[in-house]
């Protein structure tokens, strides 16, 4: 068997591939891809490369994502007949940190502590904590179930939201989509985990926004198509909520002049908040190539119809 690596870390997934299946021949790089895609019926990569070679001709058995976000092969003109998978069980720990990094930062006031230390001023005001702060997450799938699990400990209230209300540990509450409203009311933090579906575009708008806490902080590192960007810019200068860390953006990079690049009390950290750490990655390959060779069912496969 033939397996293509179309990503940016193609030399480190060569590598860790060829000790763990070193009988597989693996045909790896960035460029030139359309070249190299012949023969090979499992592709391993970032799906934004894979949609260049399906628009080119090319068709694979199996395709393995390296992104959790499999959206650029959800095109239209792009063919459906043949097996996707996201990427699973990889970015639970990393989201959450990055999650409780933030949550953390706002309750001990890093940022105003730092202006402080700027100008030479003693702040020595007490902090708060995170003991019995109300979190919504939004989006309670595999990583979402995680966040809670890891914040947990840390005596957060946690409540969830999903495609329709159902029981699930450890979440007080998990909530239909609809219940948003209600529910972004009480929460001191809002995570914000959705995919990018249909039903997921332009949830967080002015009229959602309006029905935060004035102390809430919205933390949005789902996709950028939930949030309409300019209702959130006015949202924070009317004190709607208090601050919001905005991780993902419809546009990437953002560009030049964008309103959240000065916005009062927003936070761009680049999608950087969950990277795909290629390890993890090449263990659920290992698995998931077992499971494609012996015709068994993928972790992570993608329901086409759904979107995820």
């Amino acid at each position: 068997m033939r397996v293509l690596i179309a990503e940016n870390d193609h030399a480190v997934y060569r590598d860790l591939l060829q000790t763990a299946l070193p009988q597989i021949e693996l045909v790896a790089g960035e460029h030139d891809l359309a070249q190299q895609a012949g023969g090979c019926e499992v592709w391993l990569g970032e799906p934004h490369l894979f949609a260049e070679l399906m628009r080119a001709g090319h068709k694979p058995g199996w395709v393995q994502s390296t992104w959790a976000g499999i959206a650029p092969l959800l095109a239209d003109d792009l063919p459906r007949d043949y097996r996707l998978t996201r990427a699973v069980g990889v970015f639970g720990q990393i989201m959450a940190e990055y999650v409780l990094c933030h949550m953390l930062a706002h309750e001990r006031e890093l940022f105003t502590r730092l202006q402080a230390q700027r100008e030479q001023r003693w702040d020595g005001r007490l902090p708060s904590s995170l003991a019995g702060r109300k979190v919504l997450i939004v989006g309670t799938g595999e990583i979402g179930v995680a966040v809670a699990r890891f914040l947990q400990p840390f005596n957060v209230e946690l409540t969830g939201v999903a495609s329709s209300a159902r029981t699930l540990a450890p979440f007080n509450e998990v909530a239909a989509l609809e219940d948003l409203p209600r529910l972004v009311a009480q929460a001191d933090y809002v995570i914000n985990l959705l995919p990018n579906t249909p039903a997921t575009h332009d949830i967080y708008d002015a009229a959602l926004l309006a029905r935060f806490k004035p102390s809430a902080v919205l933390i949005n590192a789902g996709r950028g198509t939930s949030v309409v960007d300019e209702d959130l810019v006015a949202a924070l200068a009317k004190g709607q909520l208090a601050a919001a860390v905005i991780d993902v953006c419809r546009e990437e990079p953002l560009p030049a002049g964008h309103p959240f690049w000065t916005a009062d009390n927003l936070l761009l950290t680049g999608h950087s908040a969950a990277p795909s750490l290629p390890h993890l990655v090449v263990e659920l390959f290992v698995s998931n190539l077992q499971r494609y060779q012996d015709g068994g069912a993928l972790q992570g496969q993608v329901d086409f119809s759904r979107g995820y």
